[in-house]
Parts: structure tokens; sequence; C-alpha cells
């Protein structure tokens, strides 16, 4: 679409009113009467232009069916439900999120980007000491939970914080009673939590 532009700051800054002579302004008023003739030769192709274009805009309106309609009004409402719903995680998790939020789009009737699914990076690895894994397992649960709509994936990402939080009972358990029996019949209680594999990244 071409837009005609007609500029009078050219001359008049150029001669300046306050300053003009009867000649100048002569001269101007000349440069102001071809400018404007032109602009007038080429208004129907102006006004063609501009009414297209206002044309396109009201269809893009209106031309939406009902159906379509409600479709937008549907994802406008997932789009803000799925950005709450990460941002809570990371609220809650804090050092725990690791990447995010991403989201993944879909475009609407009406061309517009929405937000239809996303995801948040959340640190699972486990900690040496026994009180640090029960603290992470239930930091771990309270961030995948954090949703007041919780997906299948946190539910599981909760479960792998449970699992943190017992393991770290079990060998809390197994240091005090270590530590409590006679020092020759002690074993080595500190290999298992060391030896773990770390799980890192797990998503929700």
């Amino acid at each position: 679409m071409s837009v005609l532009s007609v500029s009078l700051a050219s001359p008049l800054a150029t001669v300046g009113f306050s300053a003009a002579n009867t000649r100048q302004l002569a001269a101007v008023r000349d440069s102001i009467d071809n400018t404007v003739g032109s602009s007038r030769q080429r208004t129907p192709e102006s006004d063609d232009a501009k009414t297209a274009a206002r044309r396109d805009k009201q269809a893009a309106e209106t031309e939406l069916s009902p159906q379509e309609q409600r479709r937008i009004a549907e994802l406008k409402r997932i789009d803000a439900a799925v950005r709450a719903h990460e941002q809570a995680h990371i609220a809650v998790g804090r050092e725990l999120i690791t990447s995010g939020p991403n989201y993944q789009y879909t475009y609407g009737p009406d061309g517009k980007r929405y937000a239809v699914g996303g995801e948040v990076g959340i640190d699972t690895s486990p900690e040496r000491e026994p009180e640090a894994n029960i603290d992470k397992g239930q930091r771990i649960q309270d961030t995948a939970l954090a949703p007041v709509d919780p997906s299948p994936q946190d539910y599981r990402v909760a479960a792998t914080g449970k699992q943190l939080e017992d393991q770290g009972r079990r060998d809390l358990r197994a240091e005090r009673a270590a530590e409590a029996a006679p020092r020759d019949s002690r074993v080595d209680a500190y290999a298992s939590p060391r030896e773990r594999t770390p799980q890192l990244d797990v998503y929700v």
C-alpha cells in the first residue's frame, strides 16, 4: 500500500514567514499550489488505498465467525492459565529452577500467538548430606505442586521429590545408627547417598 505524503515544511522553513518578502511569499505560494495540485491528481489513488486498508481492517475484525470468536476467547483463557501455572512453579521453586519458562504456542483465527503449554526445569539431583536431601525433597514437592491445577507431570516430579526426602530420612537414620553402634561393628553408612546417580533438569 502506498501512502502519499505532502510536505510543506521544507519551503516554509527555508523562507520563514517573518523574514519573507513579497517575491519569496509568492514563490512559496506557487510551490504549495504545485504540491497540492499534484496531490489532488493522486487523491483518487490515495483514497482508494486508504479505503482498501480500512476495509481490510474492518474485515479482519468482523469476518470472524461466532465459532472463531469463541475459539479466540478460549485461547486467551488457556494462555493466561498456562502462564500463571509456570509462574507459580517459579515463585515457589526459586533456586531450584534451572530453566524456563518455555512455552509452546499456537495461532488463533485472528493470527495472534497464544501459549497452550509450558515448562520450567527443576533441579532434582541428590545432595551429599541426608538433611539436605530431606529439605530439597520437600522443596521439590512444594515447587511441583505450586499451581492450583497440577498436571500429571507435576505429580510425577513431586513423587521424585518425595523419594529424595524419604531417602534422606533413611540415610539419616543409618548415620545415627552407625554412630550409636560399637566402633568395630560400624559399616560405611555414607556410601549409599554418595553413589547415587544425580538427576538433573526434570521438567514440570
